[in-house]
């Protein structure tokens, strides 16, 4: 909170040592430190902060005027947030039409949402998964938070607002409002409890704005029982009495950010009340003068920090998207610069946006424009001018679409998921006989060439049916794969198969069902019930291993189980799974426990074989996310699988062993 304009309202130093405090722990989160797992919580102390702020200014308003102003109060959030918000989304677009187009057609999206201060919801409708997903991050996909606070400074005051009607002629109630708005935070998280499922994706809980107002609320009801008018006046009992319970506070917070992580459903299960409630505790210390936490959160160099933590929020997450290589390892060296770099962007924005801004600097330029005195400005006045212009044309070039972006193969090089990486639509296809035919009519003498198998196999399996998620999208892509003959279809009717039908859902494991999808079990019993006998190559698992790292209470074993359920002794080729992450749900060592299980049930079903993609898999196929694959990749990927159905089912029978090569 930098120092007020106005000077009827208190300038609270170690709020601002606070504010940086939290916005470092987020940038520790993303940087993916590890002493930092719960560094997002930094969020959290956001929003309490928040809500004490907001509620404090409305409320001093009230007494000092009898009303609460909110036209002058939405004016000034305004000056406040957006100026700073638009530079940075123009320049981040600007970036990315130049430098990175894969990313394009999901950053428009990204883009709209942020500008209308609706990024969560619109993550959530579009079922952009925060947890469940292993796409290359998006450089907007931050702004969800600050759409949560956004939609509070808009909707809060109304319901303040109420409450000081039903109380406006006994003005010394007004502490007792903090009672209906603690019951409301008692509700939003009541709603949280009740929407989280261990295992399930969490992102609708975790972004929602009715499920994440509680801690809005909190820092709102502390301000009504102890504004930083009430606090000034505090005796010095007072100010060594809440000092325990703020450096408590301060310890609970540092303790969740050190231990708790992002996939713990202790957040969802009262951590997120109780990292509000330690909050609340620090805020109330540290906005008595005087106060030894307010001292030590006010050291300068915090509050330099804090004080520029709206712009350190905007840019860090940005810059590291942009910056890192999404399967690299950690860097300090990468790391120190990219926060070098957030702090340095926050500095200028300071400086030459949010500042002036405050100040009025909007008001002197448009005198300036109407005076037409613009020619009077100095030379670096009009290449500054100039250049913001030039980014604002390149922004609006790239969000209208006028430059052609990559195709899938190339967005998959460039780690965008404008490819088919992180798509949650169910794609079900079957190609009979006659399609087939059709298809293979176009080859050509290149085609040819393609369609040689290393050994001429053959499978026993006629009809196929393939369920995957989206390690098996570029398979049948032709934007990966534009030559048909190098597509899993033609790899299959070359090695005797003469019926595909295909299942394919991104994100997709055999128990979690994420919205508007179905999972595992789901699509072999759809199948089933559509008449469907043969061969089943399942291609699942990288999604289980992750839901069963983040807490799911179905095993892998069991999964598996339910899948060999649903094949009633037809045979079944899984195909194992492997990752080039080295952290994370995602990471290698939790592939190769998803592997080891296949491997474990495989003896007790004589219709199961294991395909060992893991083995046969190199580093050059992956794409940047370390999951999926390259055109190539996809290409060795649909003729391996194709081979290995025809090793594990052969025409002559059944190979002798489970595992296959």
């Amino acid at each position: 909170m930098p120092k007020p304009i106005q000077s009827d309202q208190r300038y609270m130093p170690g709020l601002d040592g606070l504010r940086a405090l939290a916005v470092l722990a987020v940038i520790a989160f993303h940087e993916q430190f590890s002493w930092a797992p719960g560094g997002l919580l930094g969020v959290g102390v956001f929003f309490t902060l928040s809500g004490y702020l907001i509620t404090d200014l409305l409320l001093s308003q009230f007494r000092a005027h009898g009303k609460l102003r909110l036209g002058e109060f939405w004016l000034r959030r305004a000056r406040r947030l957006l100026p700073a918000l638009f530079v940075m989304l123009a320049v981040i677009t600007a970036w990315v039409t130049i430098a990175d187009r894969a990313r394009l057609s999901s950053l428009r999206g990204a883009v709209g949402g942020a500008a209308g201060y609706y990024s969560n919801w619109y993550l959530i409708v579009t079922h952009e998964s925060y947890f469940s997903r292993f796409a290359p991050a998006q450089p907007l996909d931050h702004l969800w938070s600050l759409a949560v606070e956004e939609q509070f400074y808009l909707i809060w005051p109304w319901l303040l607002l109420l409450g000081i009607l039903a109380i406006r002629h006994r003005p010394k109630y007004l502490p007792w409002l903090a009672l209906p708005t603690l019951a409301l935070a008692a509700g939003s998280a009541a709603l949280m409890l009740a929407l989280y499922h261990p295992g399930y994706d969490p992102t609708r809980v975790y972004e929602g704005t009715d499920t994440r107002a509680a801690g809005l609320l909190i820092g709102a009801a502390l301000a009504m029982v102890w504004s930083s008018e009430r606090a000034a006046g505090t005796s010095r009992a007072w100010r060594v009495g809440l000092d325990g319970p703020a450096f408590a506070g301060l310890a609970v917070i540092f303790l969740m950010v050190w231990r708790v992580g992002q996939y713990s459903a202790f957040l969802y299960k009262g951590g997120l009340v109780v990292l509000s409630v330690a909050t609340a505790a620090v805020l109330a210390g540290a906005a008595v003068p005087g106060s030894v936490v307010g001292r030590a959160l006010g050291w300068r160099p915090l509050r330099w920090l804090g004080v520029r933590s709206y712009g350190i929020y905007l840019w860090h997450y940005p810059v590291i998207v942009l910056t890192t290589p999404a399967n690299g390892v950690i860097s300090l060296p990468r790391a120190a610069a990219q926060i070098a770099a957030s702090i340095g962007l926050a500095a200028l924005s300071w400086k030459y946006v949010e500042e002036p801004v405050r100040h009025g600097a909007l008001g002197r330029l448009w005198t300036t424009l109407r005076a037409g005195r613009l020619r009077q400005a100095g030379w670096t006045s009009l290449a500054a001018t100039g250049a913001a212009g030039g980014v604002l044309v390149v922004s609006c070039i790239g969000l209208a679409g006028a430059l052609p972006e990559p195709s899938g193969a190339a967005a998959s090089a460039l780690g965008g998921d404008s490819a088919l990486a992180a798509s949650t639509n169910t794609v079900t296809k079957a190609h009979k006989p006659a399609d087939l035919k059709s298809a293979a009519g176009k080859k050509t003498g290149d085609d040819k060439a393609g369609a040689m198998t290393s050994n001429q196999l053959r499978t026993s399996c006629r009809s196929v049916a393939h369920i995957g998620d989206s390690t098996s999208e570029g398979l049948i892509s032709d934007d990966y794969l534009p030559n048909w003959r190098d597509r899993i279809t033609a790899r299959y009717e070359d090695v005797g198969v003469q019926t595909v039908y295909f299942n394919i859902t991104g994100a997709r494991s055999v128990v979690e069902v994420l919205p508007g999808t179905t999972n595992g079990v789901q699509a072999m019993q759809g199948l089933k019930q559509e008449g469907f006998h043969g061969c089943w190559v399942i291609a699942l698992g990288t999604n289980d291993t992750a839901d069963v790292a983040v807490g799911s209470n179905v095993g892998l074993a069991t999964r598996i189980q339910r899948m060999m359920a649903q094949a009633q002794g037809m045979p079944v080729m899984w195909v194992n799974v492997i990752s080039l992450l080295s952290s994370g749900p995602y990471e290698e060592a939790n592939m190769q426990k998803w592997d080891a299980a296949l491997l474990r049930a495989c003896p007790h079903y004589p219709n199961m074989r294991v395909l060992d993609w893991a083995a046969l898999a190199r580093p050059w196929m992956f794409i940047n996310d370390g999951i999926h694959y390259t055109s190539p990749g996809y290409a060795v990927r649909a003729r391996d699988i194709a081979d290995g159905l025809a090793r594990a089912f052969p025409q002559t029978g059944r190979s002798p062993g489970c595992e296959v090569e």
